[in-house]
């Protein structure tokens, strides 16, 4: 059986996730996949995504993947990433406004043009884009031998806004703390790029292939 499968909807940094996957985990079986029996029979699954929520949204539904990603949330280990995180919520503003997958309650927002860096006053560029600190809000298994306050890589002009706050489980200060990472109960989904971020991202995706989705 795969043991984690990576949801190809044609948008996604695939090959550098699988490549990370591959490095942690050993002897089990990492795919790239569209093919829906192939994804609902592996025991954990990771939703990926990059650019416009639209296109996203438009992929999922033309392919049928946007059944798949509910149907795996329902029953194993699940790992949404940067896009994939976003797509989990009810809509997004990105594109005069995109409706989502609707398995958390709440919007994805698109940070201010106004936001400046506490301290300096300096004005703050969007799309946020490099290393940052992420701040786990209650521990976790996903957090297993990774350090409070580690730093990971992020690219992306929107953020969640979650409307239960024990969906939040961590923070990353921005302008704003904006949420970076929600989870409940065998889900899991990040605005970072864990296959970009070095030995934390890493620990992270270990971590992921380890999990039994139980919080």
């Amino acid at each position: 059986m795969t043991s984690v499968a990576i949801i190809d909807y044609g948008m996604g940094n695939l090959h550098s996730i699988a490549k990370a996957l591959e490095h942690v985990s050993g002897k089990q079986r990492i795919v790239v996949s569209s093919d829906r029996e192939q994804i609902l029979s592996a025991e954990r699954v990771v939703f990926p995504g990059v650019g416009a929520i639209r296109d996203c949204m438009s992929e999922l539904q033309k392919t049928g993947l946007d059944e798949v990603v509910i149907r795996a949330a329902a029953d194993r280990p699940v790992l949404g990433v940067c896009l994939g995180m976003q797509a989990l919520l009810d809509s997004s503003e990105e594109n005069t406004g995109t409706d989502c997958l609707g398995l958390f309650s709440g919007k994805v927002l698109h940070f201010s043009k106004d936001m400046h860096e506490a301290g300096s006053g300096d004005r703050l560029k969007i799309p946020h884009m490099g290393w940052n600190q992420v701040l786990p809000t209650y521990q976790h298994p996903m957090w297993k031998d990774i350090p409070a306050n580690s730093r990971f890589y992020f690219v992306h002009s929107y953020y969640t806004a979650p409307d239960n706050a024990e969906d939040v489980a961590a923070t990353t200060p921005y302008g704003i703390e904006f949420t970076s990472v929600i989870a409940r109960d065998n889900i899991f989904a990040v605005q970072f790029h864990p296959e970009k971020s070095q030995h934390a991202g890493l620990q992270l995706l270990s971590n992921f292939v380890g999990w039994n989705g139980e919080s």
